[in-house]
């Protein structure tokens, strides 16, 4: 009993050794799929900034508009007309301090000049079809162009006075 269970131990320990410690080498064989690295390109991408965040003060934009002054203080009164016009005309499109089918108007003096504000209300066709920048916000707010409401340089001055009160 003792010899076969040497026996029986020898043999298992054998079969053990004989299996384990051989690694089976796969061959590479034909494939239509193509074979994928696993190293990455270390190129990093450039983050693109919408249209609607970029910041451009120098485009004057295409219109009737070429030079604006501000004044230092708000005019409270323009301001308030400027509201009731904006609240009237474009809060079907727009939101102050929102994206919705256009862009917030809040900060929009911070990334864009007066004039090119003034010649994107007053003259929204010839903008989205030669400036740049309009071309890109169009992009940008999947091709639903803006109305031309057809306001007045007065109604257009006072929304922009209206927009310095957006903060």
């Amino acid at each position: 009993m003792k010899t076969t269970l040497k026996l029986l131990m020898v043999l298992f320990v054998t079969l053990l050794v004989s299996c384990g410690g051989k690694e089976e080498k796969k061959k590479e064989s034909f494939s239509y799929q193509k074979k994928t690295t696993t190293e990455k390109a270390a190129t990093p991408k450039a983050e693109k900034v919408p249209a609607s965040k970029k910041v451009d003060l120098d485009n004057k934009g295409i219109g009737p508009i070429t030079s604006i002054t501000l004044g230092a203080e708000v005019d409270q009164a323009m301001a308030t007309h400027g509201e009731d016009v904006y609240k009237k005309m474009c809060t079907a499109c727009h939101r102050a301090d929102k994206k919705f089918i256009g862009p917030a108007p809040t900060g929009i003096l911070e990334r864009r000049t007066p004039e090119w504000v003034m010649n994107m209300i007053l003259n929204p066709e010839e903008m989205t079809q030669k400036d740049p920048l309009a071309k890109e916000l169009l992009i940008e707010f999947n091709g639903a162009p803006m109305a031309n409401q057809h306001l007045t340089e007065e109604d257009a001055r006072a929304v922009l006075e209206y927009f310095r009160t957006l903060k």
